[in-house]
């Protein structure tokens, strides 16, 4: 026995997202749903409080902070852990530490990176309206401590303030630039969801029109073929002396010939499942009124009487004539079935203002009570719908059983031209 080789894959082998996509992935998170959060921040939090440090020993833009001046300085950075958790309440925090830190003269450039991330975090994070209050008592708080520490510092106040309003609208900017795509991502997976809807109804209307087809056939088919065997049956036993084999022949001539027509549809309605995406033009043309006279043949030969008028002229949709058809079929089958010996059926099919009028009776006993239902007239009102029509079937007054359904022509043809 040879040895089994076993293949090992590296975990570099398997491919990540680049680095540019990750970080585009970053920037297009919503920063109130970021997954370990508060560890990020904590990490901003510290690289803030080593540049203010910095800042603080460089700088020389007030006294140098003594042992009260660091402890509000480093306190000033903690709010910042929390800012995506706690974003309105951070920036408060962070201003009610560095209001008495600037009142005491200390270094003024050491705190401003903690303060530009709080106010960037509040614009980023919160709606608007909140922005504007919190930016004007930031600005507010600002002028009052410049005025107290710097009266003539003009310029510095300007400066200030302009940094305020530029890193506020930073954050505004972010945050509808994220709204902005969340947008785009939601209707695309919208519009995915609806074709995936639109992808299982159509396999749903598929899959129905597939077994009323073959409820159609088979039920049609296996109904005269029991027929015509009975008749075989009959002429064998009736008078084993005298065999009629011209009748016997006949018989079974008449199975055989069935069976080839309900093969050729049953294939006809098969090729479906076996498109390959090749031209609709190769597929078996669908059966339509000009298949009734075989289907009334083949009643005939079933032993109903039928007596058919036809009379539609011009053109009919395809759609609408493969529904005649499965209709006649249908009715003339549970004709056969239900209506008793040599029942008298009468078809009747008409065009009249642009809809197809189809009436099916016969004058037989109907249905057996007490029998479970099948789905034959469930099929035959889906079909008729399924071209913008309607179907009644039922008891007629002076006995027998009638279908009737009219089937628009304009609608379909209509549909068909703008689905083709």
């Amino acid at each position: 026995m040879e040895p089994v080789q076993t293949t090992t894959v590296s975990p570099t082998a398997v491919e990540r997202p680049r680095t540019g996509e990750r970080i585009i992935a970053t920037i297009n998170r919503d920063p109130l749903t970021a997954p370990r959060a508060v560890r990020n921040d904590a990490i901003l939090a510290a690289c803030t409080a080593a540049l203010a440090v910095v800042l603080a020993l460089l700088v020389d833009d007030g006294r140098r902070p003594d042992a009260l001046g660091w402890t509000l300085l480093l306190a000033a950075h903690v709010p910042l852990a929390w800012r995506r958790r706690r974003p309105l309440l951070m920036p408060l925090l962070v201003l009610a530490v560095v209001a008495p830190y600037h009142a005491l003269d200390n270094i003024h450039g050491a705190p401003i990176p903690a303060t530009m991330v709080a106010l960037y975090t509040v614009a980023a994070t919160g709606p608007p309206r909140r922005t504007l209050l919190i930016g004007t008592v930031v600005i507010g708080t600002t002028l009052t401590m410049n005025a107290l520490t710097n009266p003539d510092g003009f310029v510095e106040l300007v400066r200030i303030t302009g940094w305020v309003v530029a890193v506020l609208f930073l954050g505004l900017d972010v945050r509808f630039y994220r709204q902005y795509v969340a947008g785009i991502v939601e209707r695309a997976e919208r519009a995915e969801h609806t074709r995936e809807e639109e992808a299982r109804r159509r396999v749903a209307e598929e899959r129905l029109r597939i077994a009323r087809d073959l409820h159609d056939l088979l039920a049609h088919s296996i109904t005269l073929i029991g027929v015509q065997t009975s008749v075989a049956a009959h002429v064998l036993a009736a008078d084993p002396e005298r065999l009629d084999r011209g009748a016997v022949a006949k018989a079974l001539d008449d199975i055989a010939g069935t069976c080839r027509t309900a093969r050729g549809e049953l294939r006809t309605t098969l090729e479906v499942l076996r498109d390959n995406g090749g031209p609709e033009d190769a597929r078996s043309p669908l059966a339509g009124l000009d298949g009734l006279p075989d289907l009334v043949e083949a009643a005939r030969l079933a032993g109903a009487r039928v007596d058919q008028s036809v009379r539609a002229s011009g053109p009919v949709p395809p759609a609408v004539g493969a529904a005649a058809y499965r209709l006649v079929q249908e009715a003339l089958t549970n004709a056969v079935r239900h209506a008793g010996p040599e029942p008298a059926v009468r078809l009747d099919l008409r065009e009249e203002d642009g809809t197809l009028h189809l009436s099916v009776t016969d004058d037989g006993t109907g249905p057996t009570p007490g029998n479970t239902p099948g789905f034959g007239l469930v099929g035959m009102r889906e079909r008729a719908r399924s071209v913008g029509g309607t179907l009644d079937a039922g008891p007629r007054t002076g006995g027998g059983f009638q279908v009737t359904a009219t089937l628009p022509l304009r609608t379909a043809a209509t549909r068909e031209g703008a689905t083709g």
